[in-house]
């Protein structure tokens, strides 16, 4: 698996996270960051991202709040939040609404993130796998329904 193929987008309102994050991952992962949800959306709208990683705690709209938003248009992205805070309340939000693959806690341990981007990556290329090949099943299917309603199988 080549990293550098792989598309981050990272979204925190604080600007040395977003720093570090860069700085600790952009010789690794393709990465993209962003400063709000919004700006995060436009990324989405404007790059194939694989891997969402937000924090839960900004003004404006939620980390929960800005996955379950994106879900409807994006829903292909594998996606993690990042907290400073242990709130049980937001990781179960997180986990039901945001459909979340992985919660972590700031600061990040930089091997332990590494990681669960690996594996979340592992996670967005099986679901595209399968995805393919369920729709190849329904195109096979129906080559056979209209080949038995034209009576032309034996």
């Amino acid at each position: 698996m080549n990293n550098q193929s792989i598309n981050v987008l990272y979204v925190d309102d604080e600007i040395h996270n977003l720093n570090s994050f860069k700085a600790g991952f952009r010789r690794v992962f393709n990465v993209f960051t962003a400063e709000s949800a919004v700006e995060g959306r436009k990324i989405l709208d404007t790059e194939e991202i694989n891997i969402v990683i937000t924090d839960q705690r900004m003004p404006i709209t939620t980390g929960i709040e800005f996955l379950e938003s994106i879900i409807p248009d994006y829903p292909d992205p594998i996606r993690i939040l990042l907290t400073g805070y242990a709130d049980i309340t937001a990781v179960i939000d997180a986990i039901n609404r945001g459909k979340v693959y992985r919660y972590l806690q700031k600061p990040w341990m930089e091997e332990e993130l590494k990681i669960s981007i690996e594996k979340a990556f592992e996670v967005y290329i099986l679901r595209k796998e399968n995805k393919e090949l369920t729709a190849k099943l329904i195109e096979a299917n129906e080559q056979l329904e209209s080949l038995l309603k034209q009576n032309l199988l034996p």
